[in-house]
């Protein structure tokens, strides 16, 4: 099989202008944006309960401010592609650092709810710029294997310290605006150089020329397209269903809060290892797809571990449905490896990402759903385990050596 990342067409006006970036320079900038496109959304949920009271928010408003990020993830990055057009992929990414700054700065310094919710969405809707753009922009730079490795790493590694500081900062502080605030200026770290890319490749005409010489063509007609929606959807509403419920369940289990918490974060610790190995093993295009195929048999036994024998041996389970979420790296490395033009990177993230974000934010309100009506979690637990069947059926789609190009 051959090396699934290698291009095969010449390099396009695009990559050829955006390779003269110094590499160091490249490194960080990827580095910046990824640890900045997790914490804001991944924060709020430690100290809620000090936002609800601190704002004097309801529990229903306070529900549906959990779903906020997978709405705006889903519905602003759907819109990404087309606003790259008008301002350059460069420019596009650097706006959103900037909203999503703002918006985290500026919501820690107002005690309204409608408020509070509006700077959330603001923030939010720049993070979502990002996710879709960024492996486009890493596409049209070169070096895509280690940029991706990168990449996928910060995004892992951003969304967990935004889980595990948050809480520890506002106890310290006393201040949960405090807490929350700090990714605002985590974030204004990014501008300098992003700024000084944006400025620098705005005066490049390839920077806007990058649908030049890409294919012409619905995205949603390359069946690998749609094989890789469906393998980030359902690994995504899997991640927000476990990060928001699966403490519960262990605790329900009879396990202690605090067991319950060192469970979550084995879960979470092997999307580390994911998101550094798997661009590589991607590249190298050997025995991928007995791998992806497995992410669905390791989800149905951690389900089912969790049904039979919760507490018996929990942190195999956590272990199992961990491993199964290298799914999303996965998903994530192969945006870029099964394209060629940077455009058509862009067109592919901005199919994916929407449909999956829009599954992660219905997931963990139908689970939550379920619960309320049958008082146990067993119905749950089957039905989220049934989910391995098209999770493996499109990890074995998706890696077939394919280009989205050729479909469309």
């Amino acid at each position: 099989m051959p090396d699934a990342d290698a291009p095969t067409d010449p390099a396009t006006p695009t990559q050829k202008a955006a390779r003269a970036v110094p590499y160091a320079v490249l490194v960080a900038a990827v580095v910046l944006v990824s640890v900045n496109l997790r914490p804001g959304a991944s924060s709020p949920g430690p100290v809620l309960e000090e936002v609800r009271d601190g704002l004097g928010m309801s529990a229903g408003v306070a529900g549906a401010m959990t779903g906020l990020p997978g709405l705006c993830f889903g519905v602003v990055g759907a819109l990404a592609v087309g606003f790259a057009r008008r301002v350059g992929m460069t420019a596009g990414i650097t706006i959103g650092l900037v909203a999503a700054a703002a918006g985290l700065l500026l919501r820690v310094t107002t005690d309204s709810v409608p408020v509070f919710l509006l700077l959330s969405v603001v923030a939010l809707a720049g993070m979502a710029v990002g996710n879709v753009l960024v492996p486009a922009w890493i596409k049209a730079h070169g070096h895509t294997v280690v940029l991706m490795t990168v990449y996928g790493t910060g995004l892992v590694v951003g969304g967990t310290i935004g889980s595990l500081a948050t809480a520890p900062v506002t106890e310290s502080t006393g201040s949960w605006r405090t807490g929350l605030g700090m990714w605002g200026v985590l974030l204004l770290l990014a501008l300098p150089v992003w700024g000084w890319l944006a400025l620098r490749e705005r005066r490049s005409p390839a920077e806007h020329q990058v649908d030049e010489e890409a294919p012409t063509g619905r995205v949603v007609h390359s069946p690998t397209a749609v094989a890789l929606t469906v393998l980030f959807g359902v690994q995504s509403m899997h991640a927000y269903v476990q990060f928001g419920w699966l403490p519960q369940i262990y605790r329900d289990a009879g396990l202690s809060a605090s067991h319950a918490g060192a469970l979550q974060a084995l879960l979470s610790s092997m999307g580390i290892i994911g998101a550094l190995a798997m661009p590589t093993v991607i590249a190298r295009g050997r025995g991928l797809r007995p791998l992806t195929v497995s992410f669905g048999v390791l989800l149905a036994l951690g389900y089912a571990g969790l049904l039979v024998a919760p507490a018996t041996v929990p942190w195999l389970w956590a272990l199992l449905l961990g491993l199964s979420g290298l799914a999303f790296p996965t998903a994530i490395a192969l945006i870029t490896a099964r394209t060629r033009h940077p455009s058509v990177t862009a067109q592919l993230s901005g199919f994916v990402q929407p449909v999956g974000y829009a599954l992660a934010a219905i997931g963990p309100f139908v689970v939550g759903l379920i619960h309320d009506a049958t008082g146990d979690w067993d119905l749950v637990l089957v039905l989220l385990a049934l989910t391995s069947v098209p999770l493996a059926i499109a990890g074995w789609r998706v890696a077939a050596p394919t280009y989205v190009d050729d479909e469309i």
